[in-house]
């Protein structure tokens, strides 16, 4: 997605792969998928930003499991775009959710946090930037 993008209220907009070794899990996909892929400077290491071969645009995110993403599972997660992270976040919690993640900044993009369903599924809910 790039700064410019601004995805729409309730559709899912992005999706990350969090993993213990993101570079052998970023080779496995370019092999099975054809994405290639670009370094995303993480400080200190790089987590990967996954390209379509056809259309030539980012579609996912491989991630190594330490910084922001310390502690997440590895699955894919989703990321839903919500009009007011605060709010969402509330409501989740308020109907028998968890916040798995603090909303928190991401980058210029916006905003984001993680959360668990009360059937135990975990999403992460996304504010673009204003």
């Amino acid at each position: 997605m790039s700064q410019t993008d601004k995805p729409a209220g309730g559709s899912i907009s992005w999706a990350d792969l969090t993993v213990p070794n993101a570079e052998a899990i970023r080779n496995f996909y370019s092999e099975v998928a054809g994405w290639t892929f670009e370094p995303v400077d993480m400080g200190g290491y790089s987590d990967y930003s996954m390209t379509s071969p056809e259309s030539g645009q980012p579609v996912a995110g491989i991630c190594h499991a330490r910084g922001v993403n310390a502690g997440l599972p590895p699955q894919w997660l989703i990321y839903i775009t919500v009009a007011d992270l605060e709010q969402s976040a509330a409501r989740c919690a308020a109907l028998g959710g968890k916040i798995i993640v603090a909303p928190k900044k991401m980058g210029s993009f916006g905003r984001f946090c993680v959360i668990q369903d009360p059937a135990g599924a975990v999403a992460a809910l996304f504010e673009s930037a204003k």
